[in-house]
């Protein structure tokens, strides 16, 4: 996941086939496969499926031996009738709507903007089919799944709290692309980093995936362009706590640009060091990275607007706590 990555929408995972091949199976278990646990016999006659996923069906009575829901655990003898009406895989449902409350800051017929809670994933994927930013802004608005993506045309991390803009038409949507591509999206943050950064800057260092580490993105010579300005707004015995503002939106940008210049962020468990040798920031459980300002120009009306929200619960406080006494 990534600090406002700009993209092109694409199609949403609604458009896959919801009859998967796999979705409906009736077998018999050959006699050869007796004494076995039938968690075991099952993942012996479907390899395709996981032991795991397998004892989940059997759990939630997806599949039934002899017309009956049997115990993972229970010993087969060879000639059971297994029927599986497997769920759809979770590409098919990720694109439904959920009740996910959402902090709405600013909406109209063509905007609407929240203040993005941590925790709360933006998209569907690998690991996060629901409980997504996209399943509570269907429900919001049943409308949005007419429009790629249910809207959205740029992206948090997970972890990363504050604005985000969603288009409501297709029209709005490809107008807000269209000024992130040109770099007019006012995207300014608060980040506190390890360690002690005596004046701004910025960091012009092209971003790509990590040459080893796949979960990772770094500061490649092969990358894309990624630019990053920064400035000191208040000092701390340990940490820093800076602005940044951002002229290109890639994956992790912040992160990475800070972490390549020795600063990465307080709590990053992707690119920070394990200790900064204070209690208070070792212990915050996330990247100390908030979105509080957001400018662009109204697709419609072509009004520059402006938004801004204040920093996170978690985050203020322990604000709080490194304004108190030194540890």
């Amino acid at each position: 996941m990534n600090e406002h990555a700009d993209y092109i929408p694409a199609a949403l995972p609604a458009d896959l086939p919801a009859d998967d091949a796999d979705a409906w199976e009736a077998l018999t278990i050959p006699v050869e496969l007796g004494g076995l646990r039938l968690d075991q016999a099952l993942a012996r006659l479907l390899p395709q499926h996981s032991r795991s996923r397998l004892q989940g069906w059997l759990k939630e009575g997806w599949i039934r031996v002899d017309g009956a829901s049997p115990d993972a655990r229970r010993k087969v003898c060879g000639g059971e009738c297994v029927e599986i009406d497997a769920p759809p895989p979770p590409e098919v449902t990720a694109a439904l709507p959920e009740d996910i409350p959402l902090a709405v800051v600013y909406e109209d017929e063509d905007l609407l903007v929240i203040d993005k809670p941590v925790g709360l994933v933006v998209h569907p994927g690998s690991g996060n089919w629901s409980g997504t930013l996209l399943n509570a802004l269907l429900h919001r608005n049943p409308a949005l799944a007419g429009v790629p993506r249910a809207g959205i045309v740029h992206r948090l991390d997970k972890d990363t709290s504050g604005l985000m803009v969603v288009a409501k038409t297709l029209a709005a949507q490809t107008e807000l692309v269209r000024q992130l591509q040109a770099r007019t999206v006012g995207r300014h943050y608060r980040a506190l980093v390890q360690g002690a950064l005596t004046a701004g800057g910025t960091v012009d260092a092209p971003i790509g995936r990590h040459p080893t580490q796949r979960t990772r993105m770094a500061v490649v010579g092969n990358g894309r362009p990624a630019v990053t300005h920064y400035r000191v707004t208040e000092r701390f015995p340990r940490a820093t706590l800076v602005e940044c503002r951002l002229e290109t939106g890639r994956t992790h940008q912040i992160r990475v640009h800070m972490a390549h210049i020795g600063h990465a962020l307080v709590g990053d468990p992707l690119y920070g060091a394990r200790r900064c040798g204070d209690v208070r920031l070792d212990a915050f459980p996330r990247q100390a990275l908030h979105a509080f300002r957001l400018g662009l120009t109204h697709p419609r009306s072509g009004e520059a607007m402006r938004w801004e929200v204040p920093l996170a619960a978690d985050f203020a406080a322990l604000l709080d706590e490194l304004h108190g006494a030194p540890r």
